[in-house]
C-alpha cells in the first residue's frame, strides 16, 4: 500500500471516556487521536451502548444519516447515527444505534453476567450499519482497523459484498485481536442470519459451530493485515493467524509502555 493510506476507518468496540478505561477503550481513544496527529484522515465508529449518558457527552442524531432499516432475520431493524466530539482531541467520533440492540444498559452481558442472546445480531447489525453509514458520508476509506470481537463481521461484509462498492474498492481491513473473545457461544443461527448480499455458504463454514474464537477466524480469513492487541489472546487465534499470509504486527508491551506503539501501527499499515 506505501504511503496510500490516507484516510483510515476506526470500527471500535470500545472507546473512552463513553465506556470506563481498559486496555481497549483507551486504544480505541488514543489511536484514532494518534493517527490524525500523523496526517492522516480519520473516522471512528462504535455502539451507541445504553450505558453512555448521551447529555453528559452530548451525543445528538444525524438526521441525515439516519433512517434507513437493516433487515436482521426478516425484521426491519431502523438505524440511527449520532455523534459526538472529543474537543480536546479534535475527534469526531459516530455512534451505531438501536433501540432494540443498544438501549439496553450493559453492553455484552446482563446483570447476571450471562452473554445477550441475540450479541451475533448486534455484531451484523453494526458491521453493516458502520459500511452504510461511511456510504452516506461519501467518505472513502483507503484502510479500516477492527477492535474487539463485535466489530469481527466487518471484515467478510466489506470483502464479498461491498468490495466492488465504489467507497470500498480500494480499501484494505486490519483486524485487531484482544483478550475479548467470548468464552460462550453465539446463537446457533449466527450463519444463517450473517448471510447477506452475494455471500455463500462457502463464506461462513466457520460459523457452523458459532464461537467467539471461529468468529475471530473467520475476521482474520479476510483481513489484510493482523495486529495482536493484547499479550492475552487466545493461543488458538494466534495460531490460525500465524498459519495465514497477511503481514502480522506481535505485540510489544514495551511499546505500548514508552508510547511508540502508535508509530509501529502507523508504519504497519505502510506495509499492507
Amino acid at each position: 500500500m506505501g504511503d496510500f493510506a490516507k484516510r483510515v476507518l476506526f470500527v471500535n468496540s470500545e472507546m473512552a471516556p463513553y465506556l470506563p478505561d481498559s486496555h481497549i477503550s483507551l486504544i480505541g481513544r488514543r489511536l484514532p487521536q494518534g493517527i490524525q496527529e500523523r496526517k492522516r484522515e480519520i473516522r471512528s465508529f462504535m455502539p451507541r451502548y445504553g450505558g453512555i449518558n448521551e447529555r453528559k457527552n452530548q451525543l445528538h442524531e444525524v438526521i441525515r444519516l439516519s433512517g434507513m432499516n437493516i433487515i436482521i432475520n426478516d425484521v426491519d431493524r431502523p438505524l440511527i447515527v449520532k455523534v459526538a466530539s472529543i474537543a480536546s482531541a479534535r475527534l469526531q467520533v459516530y455512534f451505531i444505534d438501536n433501540d432494540d440492540y443498544f438501549k439496553r444498559k450493559q453492553t455484552f452481558r446482563d446483570d447476571s453476567g450471562v452473554f445477550f442472546e441475540d450479541n451475533a445480531e448486534r455484531a451484523i447489525f453494526f458491521a453493516r450499519g458502520v459500511l452504510e453509514t461511511v456510504k452516506k458520508l461519501r467518505w472513502s476509506p483507503d484502510l479500516i482497523h477492527c477492535h474487539g470481537w463485535i466489530s469481527h463481521v466487518l471484515p467478510l461484509y466489506l470483502k464479498k459484498v461491498y468490495k466492488d462498492d465504489p467507497i470500498f474498492s480500494s480499501c484494505r481491513v486490519v483486524t485487531s485481536f484482544y483478550d475479548d473473545t467470548p468464552q460462550e457461544g453465539f446463537s446457533p443461527d449466527f450463519r444463517k442470519l450473517v448471510k447477506f448480499g452475494n455471500i455463500e455458504d462457502g463464506d461462513t463454514g466457520m460459523l457452523t459451530d458459532p464461537t467467539g474464537i471461529n468468529l475471530a477466524k473467520l475476521a482474520a480469513s479476510q483481513s489484510d493485515g493482523i495486529i495482536l492487541g493484547s499479550s492475552e489472546v487466545a493461543p488458538e487465534i494466534v495460531s490460525y493467524c500465524e498459519g495465514l499470509n497477511v503481514p502480522m504486527l506481535p505485540f510489544s508491551q514495551e511499546a505500548m509502555d514508552s508510547g511508540a506503539w502508535i508509530d509501529e501501527y502507523n508504519s504497519f499499515y505502510d506495509k499492507l
